[in-house]
């Protein structure tokens, strides 16, 4: 009888040791007494800040005008991602836009104009330099600049890790991790890493999911190329190191504790 309840003090410090306060899962956290009442939350969120043509990224850019045939020489050819159809010239696919390659230095080679220095420049202002250039040779010239490769890496405790492309710029990290499945419950919520490549080379930030601040923060809007990793806590670490067949050792130790509790009544 001692040995039973022994058995059952241990399993409730257990049940409770593993108890889990509702503020070390839950984003943005607010106190209870805040919850309670029955106001609406606004969070101060700075201007979000236009993303800068880096050196790699592939720039999509459409240059159209009243009129059509003086803005062709401006613009890449199409090309298909298929083949030929056998027997004949037709190609077969998807037609697809060319892009414009940032190299090294920064520039690109673009047509007629020629080398142009983009690094460090928005979208808008790429827009309106070539605007203004081409104003020269076509009639009320619209340029179109569009980043071809904005991609996120969301790896670590979340549901579907992986690398995804976006097409809109404004990427928060709360859409990234979104789009991974969200974390999972061993998530780590309050040490996120946010990785960016930067000039003077990686830099490596840790962000606060349960924390409203967090909307303050310059790598709340992700860039083109970060890494969002998002680390295991404390249980799910402690559980990696155990031996594979511990579950097996558990089985059979509960079936012997019963036994002895039968033999001993």
């Amino acid at each position: 009888m001692r040995l039973l309840k022994s058995i059952l003090l241990l399993l409730a410090v257990a049940n409770l040791a593993s108890c889990i306060s509702r503020k070390e899962i839950t984003y943005f956290h607010e106190s209870e007494a805040a919850l309670d009442s029955l106001r609406l939350y606004y969070l101060n969120q700075p201007e979000r800040n236009q993303l800068k043509i880096k050196a790699n990224d592939q720039l999509n850019i459409i240059v159209t005008s009243t009129e059509i045939e003086a803005a062709v020489p401006f613009n890449l050819p199409v090309a298909n991602t298929g083949g030929i159809i056998e027997g004949g010239m037709r190609p077969t696919g998807v037609p697809q836009l060319q892009s414009y390659l940032v190299d090294r230095e920064g520039t690109i080679n673009f047509p007629v104009l020629g080398s142009i220095k983009v690094v460090a420049m928005t979208r808008i202002e790429l827009a309106r330099y070539l605007q203004e250039k081409l104003e020269k040779y076509i009639k009320d010239p619209i340029v179109n600049v569009r980043l071809a490769n904005f991609q996120i890496s969301v790896l670590g405790e979340v549901t579907r890790p992986g690398t995804f492309s976006v097409a809109d710029e404004y990427m928060s990290l709360p859409k990234a991790l979104g789009l991974a499945g969200d974390l999972t419950i061993y998530g780590k919520r309050d040490n996120v890493l946010v990785m960016r490549e930067e000039e003077d080379g990686i830099k490596k930030v840790y962000l606060d999911l349960t924390n409203n601040e967090i909307v303050n923060s310059p790598y709340y809007y992700l860039q083109q190329n970060d890494v969002v990793y998002v680390e295991p806590n404390g249980p799910q670490r402690q559980s990696a190191s155990y031996n594979r067949n511990a579950s097996i050792y558990i089985s059979i130790a509960s079936v012997l504790v019963s036994l002895a509790v039968l033999i001993s009544r």
